[in-house]
Formats: C-alpha cells, sequence, structure tokens
C-alpha cells in the first residue's frame, strides 16, 4: 500500500509539473504576441481595417444577401427540417 501510495504521488507531482509548464508555455505564447502588437505601428492600423471590413461582411452584407429563407418557407421547426430534407432528396434524385 505504501507503494502505491508513493506512485501516486509520483504521478501526481509529474502532472503538477506539466501543468506547471503548461501555463509557463501559454503565458509565454501570449507575451510574446501581446509585445509584438504594442511595437506595431502601420500593423495597428492594418488590424483595424481588417476587423471594420469583416464586421461589413458579416453584420451589414448578411442582411441584404443572405436572408433567412426558411423563415419564409415555414415558422414551425418540424416543419423546416421536413423541408430541407425533401428539398435534399429531390435534388439528389434528380441528378
Amino acid at each position: 500500500m505504501a507503494i502505491a501510495k508513493k506512485r501516486f504521488n509520483l504521478v501526481g507531482l509529474i502532472n503538477l509539473i506539466y501543468n506547471k509548464a503548461m501555463k509557463n508555455t501559454l503565458v509565454k505564447i501570449c507575451r510574446f504576441y501581446v509585445d509584438g502588437f504594442r511595437s506595431m505601428t502601420i500593423g495597428k492600423t492594418l488590424w483595424i481595417l481588417i476587423f471594420i471590413k469583416l464586421f461589413i461582411m458579416f453584420c451589414i452584407l448578411r442582411v441584404f444577401f443572405f436572408p433567412n429563407f426558411l423563415n419564409s418557407v415555414t415558422n414551425d421547426d418540424s416543419q423546416k427540417d421536413d423541408y430541407v430534407s425533401s428539398q435534399i432528396i429531390n435534388r439528389s434524385v434528380n441528378e
């Protein structure tokens, strides 16, 4: 029983060391990226432009170009499921 207890403590110690190493690695990675973004001059402006473009594409254009078609067909979830499955089956049969 004493051997099993020692082994359990050894496994616990290994897990503790591994977890600390993982945390240290994650902290180092985070610090690397934070320091990189702090030292950017032109890069910050480019990232702002990227986020503005993504906002326009996914929030504004989505409303105009991707309407919710299933809500125009029916409002009930089970009817939506039936409609989608029938469309998939009909299209696969017609090919």
